[in-house]
């Protein structure tokens, strides 16, 4: 499996980046190519060695993957705004937990990965107090 490009940092807004995948989480990856990373259950980042994201994408999934870590840990408090029809269309098959779908949405947002569609004035005002928290400029 080839590691991260040197110099790629080992962890990113106070989120530790794990090299080393898990039993299931390489074959997941290879199978699923357009995941470029994810926020792992122990908390670690893990990106998708088989992504063709260059570096500077990769480093915008790491952040929303650093946010989803400190939402999911309540380190700030997670987002509990509406989300728009259009965003619930496109997240239906995401996940059953309106929450783990509130929490992505912002992560996007936050990275600037326009898959999180149009975002409300409430989403933006989230995004702004999950940015000053994360020390993102």
């Amino acid at each position: 499996m080839p590691g991260l490009s040197k110099g790629f940092p080992t962890g990113v807004y106070g989120i530790g980046v794990r090299e080393t995948l898990y039993p299931g989480e390489e074959d997941y990856f290879k199978t699923n190519p357009h995941v470029a990373g994810m926020a792992a259950d122990d908390d670690k980042i893990i990106m998708n060695p088989y992504s063709k994201l260059k570096d500077n994408e990769r480093q915008a999934v790491m952040m929303n993957e650093a946010a989803r870590v400190h939402m999911r840990n309540k380190l700030i408090e997670p987002p509990n705004y509406d989300l728009t029809p259009e965003q619930t269309t496109a997240f239906k098959e995401y996940s059953q937990d309106p929450n783990d779908i509130r929490q992505t949405i912002a992560a996007r947002i936050l990275s600037g990965d326009p898959s999180a569609l149009q975002p409300t004035p409430a989403q933006t005002q989230y995004v702004d107090k999950l940015r000053q928290f994360m020390g993102v400029k």
